[in-house]
């Protein structure tokens, strides 16, 4: 072999000791940078934000795609998720052992004796929803008492109404501008219509309902009295929706306390709102100089009367149906709630049977007004408890027995 052969074959002899001298230093490295990290309490704050908050909202890549995806959700055509009733079904069936044995076993069967959990994450709303809640029941209920006032003959009381309607209605769209973190939000949702979607019909109905209030008032205003009532009737059409939204939107979520009141959460915020939007009108036309035995005070005081009845016994209903589920209602701060919301309402009650002097009317309206406060909240602040019983979360998804314990 000639001097240029060895020395080829000995400067790759070399640089192959070289490389792994270097791999084995970089492996020594990481080593140390390991027994370092473990010896001493690293920083792991973030450069940029806050550790475990909200990401950025921006696309890191504008028009980027999602790694290992396929368009079409193709990478998903053989998940059990995607059944005969949607587009991505698929006839084969997927080769035995694709799916593990974990998901086959989610498809059905009951529950496990032990759920490990978290399995939801609970919802994060905040003191603004449930006072937008109450503001926005006490709105339907304003167009209600309009329109029946005008059809009773009783306009001065209807136009007054219909002031209170959209009054009750003006913190509204703030309360739920400020839930939802940033004003292009409420804008954006207004973009699309989703039927299916309670935020979506709700957003629409609140600016539906809040056109026709304003164009009723500003009717009044005017002296066009035939326009005034036209649109306060479609606007107590379009309440009847805006009252009762919100118990939707609850019932359609998975909390567990939630989606088992789904068919009395509508009712029962209906009632809410019409003895609110009755209370609220009473006062105001009290403070305006009506006695307490006037024809329309004193059929306001009635519907405040059947409204709170009748919230008193679908709760009493709804709560025997959901069993165990409801002792979040009773517990903590939603049961402190939801106790002094009933006590209210009974002292209401009390009053406004009593009918010794116009005082005790008065009062009685006020403890209708806080009751309904109240009993918002406390439904509000009852999800998020529930949303932690992961043994009920994974039975309310199986549509088992709410009984069961």
């Amino acid at each position: 072999m000639s001097a240029g052969g060895h020395r080829g074959s000995a400067f790759g002899r070399g640089a192959a000791l070289r490389a792994r001298a270097r791999a084995l230093g970089s492996r020594r490295a990481e080593a140390r940078r390991s027994e370092a990290a473990r010896a001493d309490e690293r920083d792991m704050s973030p450069a940029l934000g806050t550790g475990g908050g909200p990401a950025s909202w921006r696309h890191a890549v504008p028009g980027g795609r999602v790694a290992l995806s396929e368009p079409g959700w193709a990478d998903g055509r053989w998940s059990y998720l995607f059944g005969s009733d949607t587009s991505y079904a698929t006839a084969e069936a997927p080769p035995e052992g694709f799916v593990a044995d974990a998901n086959r076993r989610g498809r059905g069967g009951p529950t496990p004796a032990v759920v490990q959990g978290p399995v939801m994450k609970a919802s994060v709303w905040t003191w603004e929803v449930p006072l937008y809640f109450w503001f926005g029941g006490m709105a339907a209920g304003g167009s209600f008492v309009a329109l029946a006032c005008d059809l009773a003959g009783d306009g001065r009381s209807a136009r007054i109404a219909r002031r209170v309607a959209l009054a009750a209605l003006v913190p509204s769209p703030p309360l739920l501008i400020m839930d939802l973190g940033r004003p292009e939000r409420f804008y954006k949702m207004l973009r699309i219509f989703k039927p299916r979607s309670p935020m979506s019909t709700g957003s629409w109905c609140l600016t539906v309902f809040g056109g026709l209030a304003a164009g009723a008032v500003g009717a009044d205003l005017l002296g066009r009295e035939r326009t005034g009532k036209a649109l306060g009737g479609a606007t107590a059409v379009v309440g009847g929706y805006l009252g009762s939204y919100t118990g939707v939107l609850l019932a359609a979520t998975a909390v567990p306390v939630w989606s088992r009141s789904r068919l009395f959460l509508g009712p029962i915020f209906v009632a809410t709102g019409a003895l609110t939007g009755a209370a609220a009108t009473r006062l105001v036309l009290a403070a305006g100089g009506m006695p307490a035995d006037h024809p329309t005070s004193v059929a306001l005081g009635r519907v405040e009367t059947g409204a709170m009845t009748a919230e008193l016994l679908l709760s009493a209903v709804n709560e025997q149906r959901l069993g165990h589920l409801g002792a979040v209602l009773e517990q903590g701060r939603p049961g402190k709630l939801s106790q002094g919301a009933k006590w209210l309402a009974r002292a209401g009650l009390v009053l406004r049977l009593a009918r010794r002097r116009a005082w005790t009317q008065h009062v009685a309206s006020g403890c209708f007004l806080a009751s309904a406060l109240g009993f918002r909240y406390a439904w509000v602040g009852a999800g998020p408890l529930s949303a932690e019983d992961d043994a009920a979360v994974a039975r309310n998804a199986r549509g088992e027995s709410a009984a069961r314990r």
